[in-house]
C-alpha cells in the first residue's frame, strides 16, 4: 500500500464545497457499522454487469472516486494493482485504513481529471456514484477512458433521471430535491442531524414498508423500495450522502449511452436492475 502521487494547486474538473463534503462524510460513515455481507451484497449489485473475468491476478485498474474504498476492498484481493483515486485526502485517509491489509493498492489524491495513471495502460476501471457530482461529467468520462487499453471493460455509475418512473414519483423527487438544496447549505453537523432525521422517519418506515411487500408486483415502485434490507446505518450514510452535498446531476439510461459512445466505449449494457443506473462498456 502506497501513496502513488500528491496533487497541488487547484485540482481540476471538482467543486471543492463538494469534495470537502465528502470527506467529512466518509470520515463520519468509514463504513466499520456495516457487515461484510451487506456490503458484498451491494457490491454485486453494482457489479452484476461487469465482466468477473477482467478482475484477475494479472490485472491492474482504477477506482475513480475511491471515498472510503468499501468497493475497493472487494476488487483489490483479485487483482494485481488497483489505483484508488479520490480528491478528498480526508476520503482517502479512511480508504487508507480500510484497505491496510492489502499491498497491492496505490493511493492518488487527484481529482479524475488529474490523474497521473499513464494514457491506454489500465485493464479496467469503474466509478460509482461519483461523476454525477461533477461540474463536467462527460470530461471525467472522458478522462477514465483515456487510461484504459484498447477493450478494457469500465463500469459506470451516475444517478438516474427517473426515466423508468412515473409522474407521481418525479413529483415526490422535486420535493425531496427542493430539501436537499436546503439541507447542502447547513454546516455538516446540522446536515448529519437532519440527514439522521430523514433515515428515521423516511427511509425506515418506507423501506420496511417496501420490505413487507417485496414479492407484489407492484412493490419494485414504491418509494426507497431498495433499500428494503438495508441496515439502518446505511440508510442514514446514503440519506447524507443524497441531501448534504450541493451538486448533484441526473441522467437518463439514454443520455449514459450517448456519454459512454462519446467517451470512446462501444459494447455498452444497461443494467435494468436497481441501482439505476449502472452501465458497462469497453474501451474502443
Amino acid at each position: 500500500m502506497s501513496d502513488a502521487n500528491r496533487s497541488t494547486g487547484a485540482l481540476a474538473n471538482v467543486d471543492a464545497a463538494v469534495v470537502e463534503g465528502f470527506g467529512k462524510e466518509w470520515a463520519a460513515f468509514d463504513q466499520s457499522g456495516v457487515s461484510r455481507q451487506e456490503l458484498r451484497r451491494a457490491f454485486e449489485k453494482y457489479f452484476a454487469i461487469f465482466p468477473a473475468s477482467a478482475l484477475n491476478e494479472q490485472a491492474v485498474g482504477f477506482d475513480a472516486g475511491c471515498g472510503s474504498g468499501r468497493w475497493a476492498s472487494f476488487v483489490a484481493p483479485s487483482v494485481k494493482e488497483l489505483h484508488c483515486v479520490d480528491a478528498s485526502a480526508e476520503a482517502l485517509a479512511v480508504a487508507k485504513r480500510m484497505l491496510g491489509a492489502f499491498g497491492n493498492v496505490q493511493f492518488h489524491h487527484s481529482s479524475v481529471a488529474d490523474m497521473s495513471l499513464p494514457d491506454g495502460s489500465m485493464d479496467f476501471g469503474y466509478s460509482l456514484g461519483v461523476l454525477h457530482h461533477l461540474p463536467d461529467t462527460q470530461s471525467a468520462l472522458n478522462h477514465c477512458s483515456q487510461k484504459l487499453k484498447p477493450g478494457a471493460p469500465f463500469l459506470l455509475y451516475l444517478y438516474y433521471a427517473f426515466d423508468n418512473r412515473p409522474l407521481w414519483f418525479r413529483a415526490l423527487w422535486r420535493v425531496s430535491d427542493a430539501a436537499r438544496r436546503m439541507i447542502s447549505r447547513l454546516p455538516f453537523a446540522l446536515q448529519r442531524f437532519v440527514s439522521d432525521v430523514i433515515g428515521l422517519f423516511f427511509y425506515w418506515p418506507f423501506a420496511r414498508i417496501a420490505r413487507i411487500f417485496e414479492n407484489r408486483k407492484w412493490a419494485a415502485s414504491l418509494p426507497l423500495f431498495f433499500y428494503r434490507r438495508s441496515s439502518f446505518y446505511i440508510m442514514r450514510n446514503d440519506a447524507l450522502d443524497r441531501f448534504a452535498t450541493k451538486l448533484e446531476k441526473r441522467f437518463t439510461a439514454a443520455q449514459i449511452v450517448a456519454m459512454m459512445q462519446n467517451a470512446g466505449f462501444e459494447n455498452i449494457q444497461v443494467n435494468p436492475d436497481e441501482p439505476y443506473w449502472c452501465v458497462s462498456g469497453t474501451r474502443r
